[in-house]
């Protein structure tokens, strides 16, 4: 009489770098992403004037990178937390990303400013947000 026995093995694909370290590559390839499409549609026309004065270049930039940093924070606290890090993780940044467009909308005096803010705001959170998701706990 021979016994036989079936074993299941369950794999997890985890990703093979930090959060830490793809919070910063996520930052920086966000950040040199938006502030290249800003200078675009600078060039193209889009004043992003705000109370007549300018947003400079860098600021996308910087405040490209503080959404990854902010985002990496997030996550870590999710994973350390949450039952459901990677859900509470997508909730969460889509309710950040749409609050950080308001004052996109409500300060801009022109329209081309509004919707190019609004804009690159989805495109930054397009580039970090699933980098970033790719860590959260399952």
């Amino acid at each position: 009489m021979s016994v036989s026995t079936a074993t299941l093995t369950t794999t997890t694909t985890r990703p093979t770098t930090s959060l830490r370290r793809t919070t910063v590559v996520s930052g920086l390839v966000g950040a040199a992403v938006v502030t290249s499409a800003a200078a675009v549609l600078h060039a193209a026309g889009v004043s992003f004037a705000v109370d007549g004065e300018m947003i400079p270049l860098a600021g996308f930039a910087q405040m490209t990178a503080l959404g990854a940093i902010i985002g990496g924070v997030v996550l870590a606290v999710l994973n350390r937390r949450s039952a459901d890090p990677s859900r509470r993780f997508l909730q969460t940044t889509g309710v950040l990303t749409a609050l950080s467009c308001i004052p996109s909308v409500a300060l801009p005096d022109d329209v081309t400013t509004r919707v190019a803010l609004v804009a690159l705001h989805v495109l930054a959170a397009a580039i970090i947000v699933p980098a970033l998701a790719r860590h959260a706990d399952r």
